[in-house]
């Protein structure tokens, strides 16, 4: 079996690299709450979350994670504007013991990763009958 890569299989492969974008649009029920998906099941990289301010109310707080897994990916409280994150989670060894940089302890971070699951977007004070966007940049 051979291992070469033909022409063909390099235009699969560029564009099996090329992130994808996920935009839901969140309005929420009398009490300020809601939650919602993406449309679309995701595999790969969580790039960066870009959150649009519509009218939600200033404090609204966030709750996103996969569907199936409940994986973390962006949880923040008391929100007033549009704001871009880029998640990472902590790494660990093949014991479970977290990985950290030498001089400062911090944790060593990687890209949160997702296999065939729709992300989930809890909001809570949001205001009755507001509106937000969130767009994934998944990669």
């Amino acid at each position: 079996m051979s291992t070469d890569l033909e022409v063909s299989d390099l235009g699969v492969l560029a564009t099996a690299l090329q992130p994808t974008r996920h935009t839901v649009i969140v309005t929420t029920i009398v009490g300020g709450t809601a939650t919602a998906y993406t449309t679309a099941k995701i595999t790969g990289r969580i790039l960066g979350i870009r959150y649009v301010k519509t009218d939600f109310t200033n404090g609204v707080d966030f709750t996103i994670v996969g569907e199936t897994t409940a994986t973390p990916i962006w949880t923040q409280v008391n929100v007033d504007a549009s704001v871009t994150v880029a998640p990472r989670q902590a790494t660990c060894d093949t014991a479970g013991v977290a990985s950290l940089y030498a001089a400062g302890g911090e944790p060593v971070e990687d890209y949160i990763v997702l296999a065939d699951e729709r992300i989930s977007i809890t909001i809570a004070q949001g205001g009755d009958l507001k509106v937000g966007t969130f767009h994934f940049l998944i990669g």
